[in-house]
């Protein structure tokens, strides 16, 4: 449903936009990494709200008649989360291609694969929490369309700029290892990213078979 509505493409277009304002060819590589992990946040949470409201509800009931409506309501996350982590790799491909593997005054080299994981890392987890932001602000959490919508722009912003968010920390590892030169690896960020998604996958399923 999803590759046939085309409403893939907005939020491949609003990417690909980020990507072309922020990230340019020669620029020190961390940073690009990180610039490209924030800006796929509110994509991610853009591409799993529009997943879990896509169906009409007539459709939407007879596919929870047939698998039930949790695990109708997970396979509609997990879209989500596969094209915006799709996404994210991606951007990561793309910046590792133009950017310099530098640090930010362009004085250390950066190595390679550590700094490509790295990124990696910081765009999964941006997707996850994304996706944990998007299944938060949509049916069955929130039904009405116009609460959704400003609730996923302000809490996508609310998680790249709160302290404590596994995607600020993520985005910070990078960014402060490029003044260095040294390549941080978001691993504890990347695994309270996981656990946030999976709490909310739980709780918004668990929600779904009661309200739906």
């Amino acid at each position: 449903m999803l590759a046939r509505s085309q409403r893939w493409l907005a939020p491949l277009l609003l990417y690909a936009a980020f990507l072309g304002i922020g990230v340019r060819a020669g620029q020190p590589l961390l940073d690009s990494l990180g610039y490209a992990a924030a800006a796929l946040l509110p994509v991610a949470a853009w591409l799993v709200r529009l997943c879990v409201t896509q169906e009409p509800p007539a459709a939407r009931a007879v596919t929870a008649a047939a698998v039930g409506p949790s695990r109708a309501h997970c396979a509609s996350l997990l879209t989500g989360l596969g094209y915006a982590l799709a996404l994210g790799g991606a951007g990561t491909g793309t910046v590792l291609l133009m950017s310099a593997p530098v640090s930010t005054d362009h004085t250390v080299a950066v190595p390679l694969l550590p700094a490509a994981l790295a990124g990696l890392l910081a765009a999964g987890c941006s997707a996850l929490l994304g996706g944990a932001v998007g299944a938060l602000c949509a049916r069955p959490v929130l039904r009405r369309h116009g609460w959704s919508l400003a609730a996923t722009v302000s809490a996508a912003l609310l998680a790249l700029v709160t302290d404590g968010s596994p995607a600020k920390a993520a985005v910070t590892d990078l960014v402060t290892g490029s003044l260095t030169g040294t390549v941080l690896l978001p691993l504890l960020p990347a695994a309270g990213a996981a656990v946030v998604v999976a709490a909310v996958a739980a709780l918004t399923a668990r929600l779904a078979a009661l309200r739906e």
